[in-house]
């Protein structure tokens, strides 16, 4: 359809749902009610709006939720359950420590390098719950301010989870819906991460170089590094590098992404047989599968209305104009959206519309990407960006209250001097790139 849709009531009426909806989502800090309540009403609106007036159905609400992505998370939740317990992590941040031997910098890159790498297979969320309080105890026998630390992993995890389909909710969405395999997504954002990530040690070295000059006590971590259940943690091991595996080969094997993640989870609950299935499956953030099911059929609504087809026709002749300057502000929009509001629903409404564009014969390809890396690095930029950095910002702020020392939390005006310089140097980084290898991220994803 390649006129202009004609305006009408039904994408008047799920347009209003949308924005009220999403209002609600972004000020939840304000009203204190929880984003999921108000997914769930405005998904729940959607359907009943829809039906009244024509353009939706709970079957197509159904239809509407992104399966993929929701079992996908499930799976790697709970895996994810099984292995913290075990002491693993732990044991591999101690070992981190000692051998850094007081070298701050050193121990930054080493503990910056451990959660990028599990964030490019864990979600960001779970690495800096694993990393941040180990982080603390790390800082307090070395006797030295956890603060760019704990900084460095809020926003390395966030940097590590763009170069994966499975390291970052968004990610997961754009893949599932551009039909883009593992293996093109880590060869289309490996190195951009990887430029990334040296440039965020490389601005933090730089804007910590007082903290990282002092002289830290020496501390023996050797002997603290201790895996209380190696048999779980073993087998955990082996089964991801399995996933790694089988996530490659995923496309070959005419898979879906969540699929591997479920039989890996299924391998490891019978070989760990001394996993209690309750405990593991209570851990799973219910809260924030079923946001995304909400986000999936209000956003379904959408489309079904076509308001969202309505709103590409007008971005559709920029894009067609100038491809790459098109790909480069959708790149720093995203980013800067995220950076004040959270990703996944900005992410949830981009995809419909870029989709409408595909469906109409222009080159999306340089799209997808650029959507990836904005609302991925964009979360770098405040203390509200990412979940990962909320966590990291509450971690701190109770270190303050409880050690009486109020230099030990990251405030706002702390993230905006730190956190954001570095966020901006890494989307400077990241246009540059695109720029130069412009052909290679426009080329088409499924070549025929």
């Amino acid at each position: 359809m390649t006129e202009t849709l004609a305006w009408n009531t039904s994408m008047m009426v799920s347009a209003i749902i949308l924005i009220v909806t999403f209002l609600g989502i972004f000020t939840e800090g304000v009203h204190g009610f929880h984003r999921t309540k108000f997914a769930m009403l405005g998904a729940g609106i959607m359907i009943f709006a829809g039906q009244w007036f024509g353009f939706y159905s709970p079957e197509l609400a159904v239809e509407a939720v992104d399966w993929n992505v929701v079992f996908l998370l499930g799976a790697m939740m709970t895996i994810v359950s099984i292995m913290i317990p075990t002491g693993g992590f732990q044991a591999l941040a101690y070992r981190i420590a000692d051998f850094s031997r007081g070298r701050l910098f050193l121990l930054m890159v080493l503990l910056g390098t451990a959660v990028t790498v599990i964030s490019l297979l864990l979600d960001n969320v779970t690495t800096v719950v694993i990393f941040g309080p180990l982080i603390v105890l790390i800082c307090q026998a070395l006797k030295v301010s956890p603060v760019p630390y704990l900084l460095a992993a809020a926003l390395l995890s966030d940097t590590g989870g763009v170069a994966t389909l499975v390291g970052d909710p968004p990610n997961l969405m754009i893949g599932s819906a551009a039909h883009i395999d593992f293996n093109a997504f880590l060869m289309h954002m490996g190195g951009i991460v990887f430029a990334a990530w040296l440039t965020v040690l490389y601005a933090l070295k730089f804007l910590f170089r007082k903290e990282l000059s002092v002289l830290p006590s020496i501390s023996d971590f050797a002997d603290k590094g201790r895996i209380k259940d190696p048999k779980t943690w073993r087998i955990s091991l082996i089964v991801l590098a399995l996933m790694v595996v089988m996530f490659i080969l995923h496309h070959e094997m005419g898979w879906r992404a969540w699929m591997v993640a479920a039989t890996g989870l299924t391998v490891l609950i019978f070989f760990a047989n001394d996993v209690d299935l309750d405990e593991s499956f209570e851990s799973l953030e219910m809260t924030l599968l079923i946001f995304f099911i909400s986000l999936f059929i209000l956003v379904g609504g959408v489309e079904h209305s076509h308001f969202l087809e309505y709103l590409g026709s007008f971005i559709k002749p920029f894009v067609e104009k100038d491809l790459l300057m098109a790909s480069i502000v959708l790149m720093w929009v995203a980013a800067i959206l995220s950076a004040l509001i959270d990703n996944i629903p900005f992410t949830a409404a981009m995809v419909p519309i870029i989709l409408s564009m595909e469906a109409q014969g222009i080159t999306v390809a340089p799209l997808w990407w650029s959507l990836a890396i904005g609302v991925g690095m964009g979360g770098n930029g405040t203390h509200l960006g990412s979940t990962a950095n909320v966590f990291i910002v509450t971690l701190s702020e109770r270190l303050a209250k409880d050690t009486g020392n109020p230099e030990l939390a990251i405030t706002p005006g702390l993230w905006i001097k730190k956190g954001t310089p570095a966020m901006i140097m890494t989307l400077l980084m990241s246009t540059l790139i695109l720029w130069m290898f412009f052909d290679f991220f426009a080329a088409p994803i499924h070549p025929h």
